[in-house]
This record gives structure tokens, sequence and C-alpha cells, in this order.
């Protein structure tokens, strides 16, 4: 899959998303488009995958009683 993106210097392309994390860490990217939300998503503004604050919510992981049994020796 290719991702729309906007680079620093105003030009827009598009990368294949593999390539995407590394263009980020770069820091060569201003934005790219999310298309599963329809919209531009902001580099240090909007929240992206791996990157952000300490999740509040509640833990999920392993709480399926399939998982309890695996760990169950």
């Amino acid at each position: 899959m290719v991702i729309r993106v906007q680079y620093n210097n105003d030009v827009y392309d598009y990368v294949p998303d593999r390539v995407l994390n590394q263009q980020i860490a770069r820091k060569n990217i201003r934005r790219f488009y999310r298309p599963s939300e329809k919209k531009w998503v902001t580099i240090g503004v909007d929240r992206i995958r791996g990157v952000g604050g300490a999740y509040d919510g509640a833990e999920r992981r392993g709480m399926h009683p399939a998982y309890a049994m695996m760990g169950a020796s």
C-alpha cells in the first residue's frame, strides 16, 4: 500500500507504507494521509502508532480465558 505524504518542504508524494516509519524517524515528513480515518495526520500533533504517552485504558492483553490456561502448567 502507498501512503500520501507531505514533506517538510511542502512537496506531496506517495511512499510505500513500509517506508513511512523510516521517513517519520528521519523527520522528513510533515504529515501523512490516513485513509481509514479520511484525514491528514500531523507529525508531533496527532497520535501515530508506536508513539505517544501511556495508555490510560483497562489492560486487555491476556484477559481471555484461553490465555490463563496457557500459563497454568
